[in-house]
């Protein structure tokens, strides 16, 4: 694997940084493995999902799809219907325990995601803790912050320093870990969302990061600013 390309870094990033419309119009990549396929195709539906397109995601996915795509799946159906969730959650469970699909790293993801939203952390961590992505150890840091154990999401934190220092959700995971803390670290979480405003398209997830950090900073003038731009972007995006 070491040298090939990675033909989702783009794909990834967007979805990472919250350019979801990019995300979807970019995913026409050639020569995929069926591997790497499965995975463009999460992103995409995980796109949508953002979207809230929720019925999109459910009618496309079939039941013959691979295990990633029928978890994003699941995740569809527990976002679009809130009252029928516990069948969403059944089902989950029934596949979390299946010996030949449970251990499935994006099956696991989705499965930390459903239970923070349920804010259940510790059900979450049963099927995140093990790490095994970026992704999920970014999620373990969020649900450790959640969970106000910042010592915990910093422990996480520097496995994915150790991992490669420099991938988004590594340096998104400092950030979210910087205001967590709060104090002279809310300066080093606006540098970093600076810097991704400096590097990639602004997004709603960058402008919100910023806004944050500058309520945190008493600069509320320019908070407002970048959350008005956070808003129109967010109408931007859900009408194109």
């Amino acid at each position: 694997m070491a040298g090939s390309p990675d033909h989702l870094f783009n794909l990834r990033n967007n979805f990472y940084l919250g350019s979801y419309q990019a995300a979807i119009n970019n995913s026409d990549l050639p020569n995929l493995s069926p591997d790497d396929a499965v995975e463009r195709d999460c992103l995409v539906y995980r796109s949508y999902i953002a979207f809230g397109s929720y019925q999109l995601v459910i009618n496309e996915i079939d039941s013959s799809a691979a295990t990633p795509l029928q978890a994003v799946k699941l995740l569809a159906l527990y976002l679009s219907n809130p009252h029928d969730k516990e069948s969403t959650i059944s089902s989950l469970k029934e596949w979390l325990a299946d010996p030949a699909i449970g251990n499935n790293p994006i099956l696991r993801l989705i499965a930390g995601i459903i239970f923070t939203h349920e804010e259940d952390y510790n059900e979450a961590l049963k099927h995140t803790n093990a790490g095994g992505t970026m992704e999920l150890h970014a999620l373990n840091v969020q649900i450790f912050i959640k969970m106000h154990r910042s010592d915990y999401a910093e422990r996480q934190l520097r496995v994915m320093q150790q991992i490669d220092e420099d991938h988004t959700l590594t340096q998104l995971a400092n950030a979210w870990l910087n205001l967590a803390v709060g104090g002279s670290k809310i300066q080093e979480a606006y540098l970093i969302f600076q810097d991704f405003s400096e590097k990639y398209p602004m997004t709603g997830l960058i402008l919100n990061g910023k806004a944050v950090c500058c309520m945190h900073m008493g600069n509320f003038d320019e908070a407002e600013t970048l959350l008005l731009e956070a808003l129109n972007k967010d109408t931007g995006c859900k009408g194109s």
